[in-house]
């Protein structure tokens, strides 16, 4: 059974109030808090006034802002991408891969891949990422096509799990190998500088690589981005959900683009943060969790209620339809104190002692 929706007419930071009520919010993907970042929000403020509230013209018109190059050229440098190509949502960075590559050879999906990557025929396995991972080479080498596309999440962050991705580099077949990553949970927090995924894999040269990722999350920018080799990003601009599109809205990449201080400060208080959560728990076993990752996974449903009966709310909601099971999880981020980080600590303490 989910639990209760509850109405807000604010964008939550550290604290949410719904239905009169202030609660200690632990929950959402804005895990660095630019949501509610006050040195961000002046530099949106000045690309709004830069560039205006919204511009909804094609990347293929005649009038072109050099905000959206320097943005791609900068993610492709920092991320370690050939090159970059940025798209007004994540899901859309998905759907264009996933819309340019259909007919063109087998897609394999791992447990659990993200909507976006899905085509109109997509069949979930109930298998775990292992699992999977062991079946592969067997899949790949019984598919009639000699064009593979494997696609995954880089992380699961509805059950706090970081994939082992060590096979990729063992991964033998004569067949031609394209992995499609989706890393909207990871970038701006994992990797180098929380560079996400890219550079961190270590891949055979004949396996290609492309990721997608939604910059909404950690980095607060409602837009997407595509990371590949120069030439695949030069055929993505060419299909019709690319030039139909409207791109995301010019003020955001400006922000972005003078926000690495910003996010670097981010980063590390969230790191601090993940530290002082869990050197407060008496019971580490409740959660299932892995490093400077801000999200806490529980199999204990009723945490959710006692937490909100105490003014605390944390993430408990089915997904990815209504009919399946509430995934109940605390998260973390940047703006949290020691003093709401110690009430929930606390709690969860008495909660387990009880239990």
């Amino acid at each position: 059974m989910s639990a209760q929706i509850l109405n807000s007419e604010e964008l939550p930071g550290r604290t949410l109030t719904a239905n009169g009520r202030e609660y200690l919010y632990f929950s959402g993907t804005s895990y660095l808090g630019m949501s509610r970042n006050q040195k961000f929000q002046a530099l949106l403020q000045a690309g709004f006034r830069q560039y205006g509230l919204n511009y909804s013209s094609s990347r293929l018109s005649n009038v072109q802002l050099a905000v959206f190059e320097e943005t791609e050229n900068y993610l492709a440098t920092y991320t370690g991408a050939e090159a970059a190509l940025t798209v007004s949502s994540g899901f859309l960075a998905g759907q264009l891969v996933v819309q340019a590559l259909a007919g063109s050879g087998t897609f394999i999906y791992g447990p659990r891949t993200h909507p976006a990557l899905w085509q109109t025929t997509y069949t979930a396995n109930n298998l775990s990422f292992e699992e999977w991972a062991t079946q592969l080479p067997s899949n790949i080498s019984t598919a009639d096509a000699n064009n593979i596309f494997i696609l995954f999440n880089s992380l699961d962050p509805l059950l706090a799990k970081k994939h082992d991705l060590s096979w990729l580099n063992k991964l033998e077949t004569t067949k031609n190998i394209t992995l499609i990553i989706d890393d909207s949970h990871g970038l701006g927090v994992t990797g180098q500088n929380g560079a996400g995924i890219y550079s961190e894999l270590v891949l055979p040269p004949a396996i290609k690589l492309i990721v997608v990722s939604s910059l909404g999350k950690a980095l607060g920018i409602p837009g997407g981005v595509i990371l590949a080799d120069a030439a695949t990003i030069q055929r993505l601009k060419q299909h019709p959900f690319f030039g139909g599109a409207s791109p995301v809205v010019p003020a955001y990449l400006y922000a972005f683009m003078q926000a690495a201080n910003i996010y670097e400060e981010a980063r590390a208080q969230l790191f601090l943060n993940i530290n002082y959560f869990l050197s407060g728990l008496k019971d580490r076993t409740l959660f299932q969790s892995f490093p400077d990752y801000p999200v806490f996974y529980t199999a204990q449903k009723q945490l959710y209620q006692y937490l909100l009966a105490h003014d605390i709310l944390i993430s408990s909601f089915a997904y990815p339809t209504p009919q399946h099971e509430p995934v109940t999880r605390i998260i973390l981020n940047s703006l949290h104190t020691k003093a709401d980080i110690d009430k929930l600590t606390s709690l969860i303490n008495k909660y387990s002692a009880e239990i």
